[in-house]
């Protein structure tokens, strides 16, 4: 429970509980750690169950650590079954998964949660490859994404590359990305989120992003920073999951506000500094304009 101030009386609302499965890393901050924190800033509580643990991200080349059985999974939703808690559950992320085997605990877990809170919804990120790296997950995880997760996802956050491999084509233009957006919610999602997004409308230093629903659809830049970090996404993902997975439509502002936090987090990180960044020149912070493309409203920040 979270308390709020509403003149002389304090009164209490229940946190928005998320059932968070995904890696883990001992050494930076990828995964569960780069999405556990961030929530809980904005008062999330985060069940964490680990797919993976490994001593750092595979970016680096070598690690160490294992993969998680899917029977370790199913355990530990059970155990929290077993507790009465899954009714309190609003959600349930998932990102990396070390096998199809995971993928489909996961979406036991999924069901479970959702027989026990109807409302809730599933988030997946669908960890597949990235634009110069290509596929990096093992056989047989494109399809499963594909082809089971992805469908029974109520919001999907891809990147760039992986929205092309979802909907079958390659996005060069915004209409392209608002197409490959619209083959992607013809799989099951009614939410988009779409990161790391370059195409010939984006300068080139700067980077977008695109979430969309049934019924409209935003663009959001921000200028590019010099300096190259792993993890960033699976921050922003998880904390614009708040303000877009709500029943009421998704707010233009609480988006760019949690993309404004993550900009100046990363500026603060390449200054070397830790803290609170000048606000003054954040993306989102001037007002946004609405465009129209591929015949759906596009709202665009400068």
């Amino acid at each position: 429970m979270d308390s709020r101030f509403r003149g002389d009386d304090i009164y209490w609302r229940r946190a928005m509980n998320l059932l968070s499965i995904q890696s883990h890393v001992a050494y930076g901050h990828v995964g569960n750690s780069a999405a556990v924190f961030p929530l809980q800033r904005l008062g999330v509580e985060v069940w964490s169950i680990h797919s993976v643990q490994f001593s750092n991200h595979t970016g680096y080349g070598d690690w160490r650590g294992r993969v998680f059985d899917a029977g370790l999974i199913r355990e530990l939703v059970e155990g929290i079954a077993q507790r009465g808690a899954l009714g309190e559950c609003d959600g349930v992320l998932s990102g990396y998964i070390g096998g199809a085997d995971i993928g489909a605990a996961i979406l036991d877990a999924v069901g479970a949660v959702k027989r026990a809170n109807p409302a809730a919804r599933y988030c997946c990120d669908p960890v597949i490859g990235d634009v110069g790296r290509g596929v990096f997950v093992r056989d047989g995880i494109p399809q499963f994404m594909k082809e089971q997760a992805v469908p029974a996802a109520d919001i999907v956050t891809s990147n760039q590359f992986e929205l092309d491999y979802l909907a079958g084509r390659e996005s060069r233009t915004l209409g392209d990305v608002l197409a490959a957006v619209g083959a992607v919610q013809a799989l099951g999602p009614r939410a988009v989120l779409v990161t790391s997004l370059h195409v010939e409308e984006t300068p080139r230093d700067c980077v977008d992003l695109v979430a969309a629903d049934a019924r409209r659809c935003f663009r959001l830049r921000t200028p590019k920073l010099p300096l190259k970090a792993n993890g960033v996404g699976d921050g922003h993902r998880r904390s614009v999951l708040r303000p877009i997975s709500a029943r009421r439509r998704p707010r233009r502002g609480a988006v760019a506000r949690r993309l404004r936090d993550f900009r100046h987090s990363g500026q603060d990180r390449g200054n070397g500094r830790i803290g609170n960044a000048d606000r003054g020149s954040a993306a989102g912070d001037r007002r946004a304009e609405p465009a129209v493309c591929g015949g759906k409203t596009v709202t665009v920040s400068a």
